[in-house]
């Protein structure tokens, strides 16, 4: 992302900050997706973070972190360690996935775990693009982590 978005003050922010946690209030009450959400915030510091937990169909459940910076906020989620086998296709399946992905993307993480992984200017949070960047995290693991699953660890799911 840009390093020229512009630095949010720690009034703006906690503005900004004040808009995710109305979001995510309202969300756990209504979407079923959402199924636990923390707030985490080191005194003396302008950033904040959240843990959203979501559940899905084809991965159980999932958690969200969102770091909000002075200039972006920060989404990432832990999908599943890196492969066993296959390591080529299992790759190659994500990158393609990648393709379809709009504001995030697949990457390799600590220990090579597999990530998803994107950023939005601090300007942009709302509802909507909140809405989006859930959305396009919950949609990219239901369609990706099965296959992912069986290119990756084959030896494991026929057992």
């Amino acid at each position: 992302m840009p390093d020229h978005a512009p630095a949010f003050g720690p009034g703006e922010l906690r503005i900004v900050a004040t808009v995710v946690d109305s979001w995510l209030r309202r969300e756990l009450a209504e979407n079923p997706v959402l199924a636990a959400v923390e707030r985490e915030s080191e005194p003396g510091s302008s950033e904040c973070r959240w843990f959203i937990r979501i559940v899905g169909e084809e991965k159980d459940v999932s958690t969200i972190r969102l770091t909000l910076r002075q200039r972006m906020l920060h989404y990432e989620t832990y999908v599943m360690p890196a492969p066993e086998e296959n390591q080529v296709r299992f790759y190659e399946h994500l990158l393609r996935r990648n393709r379809d992905l709009v504001g995030a993307a697949f990457c390799v993480g600590e220990e090579d775990a597999v990530f998803l992984v994107g950023a939005v200017p601090v300007a942009t949070v709302e509802d909507a693009e909140l809405d989006r960047i859930v959305g396009t995290i919950w949609t990219a693991i239901e369609r990706c982590f099965r296959p992912a699953m069986r290119i990756g660890f084959p030896s494991r799911i026929s057992r």
